[in-house]
């Protein structure tokens, strides 16, 4: 049998559902398209494809929801994250009491919230504080699948959807067992489920200010990039002042938004809106792509020229910084603004020495710039004041809080100061923010390795050998110190066979 879509429209089907729905699809779904197309076009009596292709992009409601209970992944379970949980109860809620306790009234919202797993759990933890009693408390699930928020509204589940909750946990928020069970009447009554598309500019959804939390989680990692920073700014926009954000673990603000601080406890990340006199300050910053070309002047775009310098390994190697530069410093005049495009060319040709030169024969000029506060940080710890240059990477932290790159020298700081865990807790940053960046990886390992926990030495070299064998040669060449790719996965293979593992 043909394919129904033919021609020019699976790419006029994959627009309007990035236009209409905000989801994603590369080439390798286009057979998915076309198999829901199919499906759609033979229930519908086999109209010609370019009407059906018609209504869909107009925006048509019953071809939208056809296409969200299809295309959607509805994937969920209660008390899903418990880390992200726990921070709920022990952060957000003390926080968002503290900032409500005139108006005794808070609202939470569950953006994407499927068959209702999560704002059932969100009102379930609500239930158990006792402070909130005699508050105005809610929860607001939405969802943009109509068949999911059907099942929502039931309030009644399978014992699969029950598989991370506890025993005592499902004798106190459930009724029945057995093959279903049924949430409480308290907890039941503080949510409200609604049909609603985030993708859209829906004043009913997105009241200012209305939200003291929105859970989001897994929702934004199946959006168009472009969709998803509109998706993020209506969040901020509709979050209370201070008001916190919750994605899933494999999501992040990075390179999307600059209206939040990261947050970190509980052993998650989350996030919480800055304050207007800060909002608009931080733009999101793109991250690294390979092979990329340098920004012209003023300045280069690629913070990432840090590691070229930072990453002289001796943080992570245990030796000498000096015994890795291998190019020699050569003096610079004083006077003159501050070349970043000469020291990033420098440091690209491998001159690392001239490059840190370059950079510290003046101060930074602006302390708003982050690639030079970032390459200053590195003079410094290169120079032997890694004080300094930790006090250098708070100021990068300070205008770009997810920068990876900053966290990740920042960590390499901390375990100068012999602060292992202070060190450990940058580079996960460094690695949430970015999960494919090698160095943090790397760092932690050699780490484990010392504090001989050789289990965690395997896993993290195991990681980071993965990451340097599909890093693209320039971006090896920037992050690598100097260092090529088989020398830092001979390092590698070495460090993890030391560690009993197989390389």
């Amino acid at each position: 049998m043909s394919p129904v879509l033919q021609g020019g429209a699976p790419e006029r089907l994959r627009r309007a559902i990035v236009c209409r729905l905000g989801l994603q699809f590369e080439d390798a779904k286009l057979e998915l398209l076309e198999g829901v197309a199919t499906e759609r076009l033979a229930a519908l009596g086999r109209p010609p494809v370019e009407r059906w292709l018609g209504r869909v992009e107009a925006g048509d409601q019953e071809e939208l929801d056809f296409l969200a209970e299809r295309l959607t992944v509805g994937e969920t379970y209660f008390f899903r994250n418990g880390n992200d949980l726990r921070a709920f109860v022990e952060v957000v809620i003390p926080a968002r009491l503290a900032a409500r306790g005139g108006e005794r009234r808070l609202r939470f919202l569950s953006a994407g919230c499927s068959s209702g797993e999560e704002p059932y759990t969100l009102a379930m933890l609500l239930g158990d504080v006792p402070r909130l009693a005699g508050w105005d408390v809610g929860v607001r699930g939405v969802d943009v699948n109509p068949a999911a928020l059907a099942r929502a509204r039931t309030g009644r589940y399978s014992a699969w959807s029950l598989r991370q909750t506890e025993p005592d946990a499902r004798d106190r928020y459930f009724e029945g067992g057995g093959r279903e069970f049924a949430v409480r009447p308290a907890a039941r009554a503080m949510v409200s489920f609604e049909q609603r598309n985030l993708v859209e500019d829906d004043p009913a959804l997105w009241v200012r200010g209305a939200y003291d939390a929105i859970f989001c989680r897994n929702v934004t990692m199946y959006f168009a990039p472009e969709v998803s920073r509109r998706v993020v700014d209506r969040i901020a926009a509709s979050l209370a002042p201070g008001g916190f954000l919750f994605l899933g673990h494999a999501e992040t603000l990075r390179g999307v938004s600059g209206r939040f601080h990261l947050r970190h406890s509980h052993d998650t990340f989350y996030y919480q809106l800055r304050g207007e006199a800060e909002d608009g300050a931080l733009e999101p910053r793109p991250a690294l792509q390979a092979g990329a070309a340098a920004a012209p002047p003023p300045g280069p775009g690629w913070p990432e020229v840090i590691h070229a310098a930072s990453a002289r390994v001796a943080a992570l190697t245990g030796g000498a910084a000096a015994a890795l530069l291998h190019a020699a410093w050569t003096p610079v005049p004083p006077g003159g603004p501050l070349q970043l495009s000469r020291a990033l060319d420098l440091a690209r040709q491998e001159r690392y020495g001239d490059a840190l030169a370059l950079l510290a024969a003046r101060p930074v000029e602006t302390e708003t710039d982050p690639d030079a506060l970032l390459l200053r940080a590195v003079v410094l710890a290169s120079s032997g004041d890694p004080a300094g240059a930790e006090v250098a990477c708070a100021r990068v932290l300070a205008v770009d809080e997810l920068s990876a790159e900053a966290h990740y020298v920042m960590a390499l700081c901390r375990e100068h100061a012999r602060d292992a865990e202070g060190a450990r807790n940058q580079d996960h940053y460094a690695l949430y923010l970015d999960p494919t960046f090698a160095m943090p990886r790397l760092h932690l390992g050699l780490m484990a390795q010392r504090a001989g926990d050789r289990e965690a030495a395997r896993g993290e070299l195991a990681r980071a050998l993965a990451l340097l064998a599909g890093e693209d040669a320039s971006r090896v060449l920037l992050l690598g110190g100097g260092f090529s790719r088989d020398t830092l996965m001979e390092l590698c293979r070495t460090e993890l066979r030391a560690a009993g593992g197989t390389a």
